[in-house]
């Protein structure tokens, strides 16, 4: 059974963050400081604390596959992941529900013509995305998917790419959400309020998560290790989640 489901505001939807299984996936979700980090972050969530667990991973993509398998002939006709973390989640969700995968690439990555989203804003970067010119069309309905949800920059730039190739957004879905960054509420005020009865739905709020999961090394542990001093190193990079 899926955990009950909570609306955090309009159009933002979240799991019981009291259920079982979604503290199992925060237990899940280790983070890493800015010296730890590729980002210059307070706190970077590695997701590789799911992927690397059979369990946790299957646990997350049975929860959004029943999610979107219980809304019948209304649900998503699509699942669109952003480059790079929504190619992990978003395929075995798709192919879950026997509906196609579409790739939201980074400028310079994908072959063919494409659509571009124009440059846009992160928490990280100024970034451009596209997607192939036909991959989604008017008539189909679009989940998006990420790993995590920030400020919206990311999401929003998925939005206007389906919107440009006629399509609709059914959802945009994330694992994890920042709401002290108001991505959700960036994206429905974005264009005079154009998306803002799209829902939003996320999984586990980073408060959930905890500074318990706090997993940078000991203090003198370099960011990156030469190959031939793996063993050196290896006990103070082992974390236990």
């Amino acid at each position: 059974m899926s955990p009950q489901v909570k609306e955090l505001g309009p159009a933002h939807f979240c799991f019981d963050q009291e259920d079982e299984s979604v503290k199992y996936i925060a237990k899940h979700l280790p983070w890493y400081g800015p010296k730890y980090s590729p980002h210059d972050v307070p706190s970077f969530y590695d997701i590789s604390g799911i992927t690397e667990d059979p369990q946790a991973f299957q646990k997350v993509i049975d929860l959004f596959v029943e999610r979107y398998r219980s809304q019948g002939a209304a649900g998503p006709t699509h699942i669109a992941g952003f480059d790079a973390r929504g190619f992990i989640f978003g395929p075995p969700i798709a192919l879950a529900l026997k509906i196609p995968f579409v790739m939201i690439r980074k400028a310079g990555k994908l072959p063919g013509v494409l659509v571009s989203s124009g440059k846009y804003t992160t928490e990280y970067s100024t970034d451009e995305t596209v997607m192939r010119l036909g991959s989604v069309k008017a008539g189909d309905r679009v989940v998006l998917i990420d790993d995590l949800i920030a400020t919206g920059g990311t999401a929003l730039a998925g939005f206007d790419l389906v919107d440009s190739l006629g399509a609709t957004v059914h959802e945009f879905a994330a694992m994890v959400a920042l709401p002290f960054l108001d991505g959700v509420g960036k994206i429905h005020s974005y264009k005079d309020n154009k998306f803002k009865d799209v829902v939003c739905f996320t999984m586990v709020d980073d408060a959930s998560i905890g500074k318990e999961m706090g997993k940078d090394p000991p203090e003198g542990t370099p960011r990156v290790v030469p190959a031939e001093e793996v063993s050196k190193y290896a006990e103070a990079a082992t974390r236990n989640l």
